[in-house]
């Protein structure tokens, strides 16, 4: 029987990939080299890999994670980190735009996105038999000038270290340790999981 793509998105990593993911490296803000397990070696971390860093919708997306309570996430003992396929250039700006206080992180050889199941790229939106995700507050065409306005325009100097455009992301919730709780693989560049159910499967309570 062959395998939806469905199960495929929401797919846990087994053991083994688990493992190997957690010994790759990611780039901080200052481009310093960060083994990915340390991410969620003594805490369970949500970690929500972006497509690039100059896609509005993920930035939307990122947006409202940096609007959860500290509180909330403390008295869980839960932290968030952000992922990016695009160089460690221009996190601070991203951090910046979005408002999000957390660490924030690049894969550029894009080694870890492969290593977790995030094969797809496409530029396709949300198909139109499917609602888009609350978190997309503007329709496609503005959201596309959002984009250009807050990415290549306002910061021509970054052109080019984003990461590539059609890469989707995901959104995953691990540890403490080699553990994997929840995983979610976009299927379309509008595709993160809704902020409440993703918080849900970290064991909080969020409307």
């Amino acid at each position: 029987m062959a395998t939806s793509p469905s199960s495929l998105a929401a797919a846990i990593p087994d053991a083994d990939t688990l493992t190997n993911a957690a010994k790759l490296q990611i780039l901080d803000s200052q481009g310093a080299k960060v083994t990915f397990g340390s991410l969620f070696e003594k805490q369970k971390t949500i970690v929500v890999f972006i497509r690039h860093f100059f896609c509005g919708n993920c930035q939307s997306f990122v947006e409202q994670l940096a609007s959860i309570p500290h509180d909330i996430l403390d008295k869980a003992d839960v932290k968030l980190a952000v992922v990016g396929c695009g160089d460690w250039q221009p996190i601070q700006s991203y951090a910046n735009t979005t408002k999000f206080s957390g660490p924030i992180y690049a894969d550029p050889s894009r080694s870890l996105y492969r290593a977790l199941g995030m094969n797809i790229e496409k530029l396709e939106g949300t198909p139109p038999v499917q609602q888009r995700k609350s978190y997309l507050t503007t329709g496609p065409l503005k959201n596309a000038m959002k984009s250009i306005w807050k990415g290549p325009l306002k910061h021509p100097n970054l052109l080019g270290k984003q990461g590539n455009i059609s890469q989707l992301g995901g959104d995953f919730v691990l540890g403490p340790g080699l553990i994997c709780s929840f995983a979610w693989r976009m299927q379309h560049t509008e595709d993160h999981v809704e902020i409440a159910e993703l918080l849900e499967k970290a064991g909080l309570e969020y409307s």
